[in-house]
């Protein structure tokens, strides 16, 4: 008897359950590490390892966490950081997600801005933070551009990039059946760039983190960069590491739900 053909529909319901099931497998891989890691530390600092007095046992940054959290004060930090991340997000990801497909569909204005991209990204974005202070002033729209900066160019180079790697005889079909150039634009670039766009997406929402972290030390009243920063100044260790692990917890769900958006819109990446 022969071989069943890969069209036939018990060999496409298989792999569909396989994949399935290794995209299950992945999300529990993804959740247990970090448990893993807070256990290791634990047992590292009860046994003395660890220098409790520079890495406190876990068991006392969730107590402190706790404790925040019922006063008040982590919330309107966490709250006031996720405001300005996401007008950074916005502000530095959609002029950049258009600009960067325009200048993959576009050998000109890929020429033309290319080089300024060269110059500018390797520019450490804290080191220009008191010229954006000198500029924007002290308020909310300093940390929001600091934060869009930072966004700015993983998602421009990653759409870039997403365009040009589109097969060209997709391109000629568009062109050939007279599609005009929004129509390539959305049909054709969008789609066919997806994957990279939400690698640049990822990357763009890790730099956001980190940099809102560091604009909210030196000129802010809050947000978990303030936070940690105040607990530093006062040498409150327990408070430090909770800022930090609120950092850290925040990129794990971001790049956790930014992964089954990716699944749903990127299938047969994610099926690899």
């Amino acid at each position: 008897m022969s071989a069943l053909p890969e069209t036939h529909p018990k060999v496409l319901r298989s792999a569909g359950a396989s994949s399935l099931g290794a995209g299950h497998r992945d999300r529990l891989i993804s959740l247990a590490s970090p448990v893993l890691l807070l256990l290791l530390w634990e047992g590292l600092v009860r046994a003395g390892a660890l220098d409790a007095r520079f890495f406190p046992a876990p068991s006392s940054i969730y107590h402190t966490l706790v404790a925040l959290a019922g006063d008040g004060t982590l919330w309107a930090n966490t709250s006031a950081s996720l405001q300005r991340l996401l007008w950074g997000v916005l502000l530095g990801g959609i002029p950049a997600l258009l600009l960067g497909i325009a200048m993959g569909l576009n050998r000109t204005l890929r020429a033309l801005v290319d080089p300024l991209v060269a110059a500018t990204y390797p520019v450490p974005k804290s080191a220009i933070f008191p010229l954006i202070l000198l500029i924007f002033g002290l308020g909310e729209a300093s940390k929001i551009v600091m934060v869009a900066i930072g966004v700015f160019y993983p998602v421009l180079i990653n759409s870039c990039t997403g365009v040009l790697e589109i097969n060209k005889i997709y391109l000629d079909v568009g062109h050939n059946f007279r599609a005009s150039r929004w129509q390539v634009f959305r049909t054709i670039a969008i789609p066919g760039a997806v994957p990279h766009i939400m690698s640049g997406i990822k990357l763009g929402v890790g730099m956001g983190l980190i940099l809102i972290a560091i604009a909210e030390m030196i000129g802010a009243k809050s947000g978990l960069g303030y936070m940690i920063w105040n607990a530093w100044e006062i040498l409150s260790v327990e408070t430090m590491y909770v800022g930090l692990l609120v950092i850290a917890l925040l990129g794990f769900l971001f790049s956790m739900v930014l992964t089954e958006v990716e699944r749903v819109l990127v299938p047969w990446k994610t099926r690899r």
